[in-house]
């Protein structure tokens, strides 16, 4: 009997976890593992595909990368096995790795980069309709819907936004739809009045005009469409917004100040131990100290500042390589765009992974898919480009 063809399932399971990335709250409402099944079936989906094939995946200089952060991670996490939160947040990032080794390995064979960004494009405006309904349907002050934290919400909506850049094509319909997505993720990511999102958005929109993958027409237009959008929230919900923006501004003279607490935390965290950190989930649980008690009504926090985080639990060497792995993915996206015919997933795709790195300078967003999944698609994109070298230079039979 000739076992079942699972390719199909392989780029289902690779879209579904994309596109589930931003819906997390509302899948753990639903069922506290139901996040994880997707990831589950791509990780399991392939590993049968790839062992029928008997095929390991191409080497990328990624993977060393990844390799070489997973041995860094492993050795803090024994290091620290003792830390009430050390084998929680080992568990937290290895997955991580893992799915991004294996969507480079997929998005580089079956599947195309545009139904990645898709995916992602699909889950992040319904992510930004939970974000409005919470504040039409729920009265909430900021929107958070899918979920808890509205400056995480921001931070999918906006990484979200320049991929619709890649998803242009010619038809009134497709535009229409387009433009309805844009106003949908820009209303969601205003709603969460999250100024990291703001700026990581202008960082974003302000590449793509550099690489003239954004025509200013376009810009006008979806502009034009917020406003009328803010317009009508005004005269419809007028006083909620006002309450909202008082609540905001207040918040955010506190935010400022405990993030400054949190960063030199994370910062003489890693001054003491620059070798391996604190460990996985070392500043949660050593924030207190480390803070001499700063917060008395927070005992548990996150850095609030990805690289500052992930420098004083990992170390030196952790952050050395997490940054590796930043540059590495920047230079690589650079190279594939000088070299294929295709310019503008990989333009859209540079955009959205600034807007992540910089939305990450006040936010730690490394448990999150966006990151990995920016990663996965440029490697893949280079293993693609790299292939097709070899094809058109490979000798022919004369």
């Amino acid at each position: 009997m000739t076992p079942p063809d699972l390719s199909g399932l392989l780029r289902f399971s690779a879209c579904a976890t994309v596109f589930a990335a931003p819906l997390e709250g509302y899948l753990l409402q639903v069922h506290g593992q139901l996040a994880k099944v997707a990831p589950a079936l791509l990780v399991a989906t392939w590993a049968v595909v790839r062992a029928r094939q008997r095929r390991a995946p191409e080497p990328h200089p990624v993977h060393a990368v990844l390799g070489l952060f997973a041995v860094v991670l492993l050795a803090s996490s024994a290091l620290h096995a003792g830390g009430a939160y050390t084998l929680e947040y080992a568990l937290r990032w290895l997955p991580f790795l893992l799915v991004t080794v294996v969507l480079i390995d997929v998005v580089a064979r079956e599947l195309p980069i545009r139904a990645v960004l898709a995916a992602a494009v699909a889950g992040a405006v319904v992510a930004a309709g939970g974000a409005l309904h919470s504040i039409v349907a729920l009265g909430e002050t900021r929107a958070t819907g899918p979920l808890e934290d509205p400056n995480d919400l921001a931070y999918f909506l906006v990484a979200a936004l320049p991929m619709l850049v890649a998803l242009r094509a010619p038809g009134r319909a497709r535009t229409a739809a387009l433009a309805v997505a844009a106003t949908t993720l820009a209303a969601g990511a205003a709603a969460t009045f999250s100024r990291g999102g703001g700026l990581a958005l202008t960082a974003a929109v302000a590449w793509l005009l550099a690489r003239r993958a954004l025509p200013l027409k376009a810009l006008a237009v979806a502009a034009g469409a917020l406003v009328a959008v803010g317009a009508v929230a005004v005269l419809l919900f007028g006083p909620e917004l006002d309450r909202a923006l008082r609540e905001k501004t207040h918040v955010a003279g506190t935010n400022v100040d405990t993030r400054e607490l949190r960063w030199q935390a994370a910062a003489r965290m890693l001054a003491e131990h620059p070798g391996l950190g604190v460990g996985p989930g070392g500043f949660r649980a050593g924030y207190p100290a480390a803070s001499h008690n700063a917060e008395v009504d927070e005992q548990s926090p996150v850095a609030h500042n990805m690289y500052l985080e992930v420098a004083a639990e990992l170390g030196l060497p952790g952050f050395a390589l997490f940054a590796a792995l930043l540059a590495l993915t920047a230079v690589t996206g650079e190279r594939v765009l000088r070299a294929t015919a295709d310019p503008l997933p990989v333009v859209a795709v540079q955009a959205s992974l600034i807007a992540v790195v910089v939305a990450s300078t006040f936010l730690s967003q490394q448990y999150y898919l966006p990151l990995w999944s920016l990663v996965a698609v440029v490697a893949a994109a280079h293993l693609r480009l790299r292939r097709t070298s070899d094809v058109a230079c490979a000798p022919r039979d004369q």
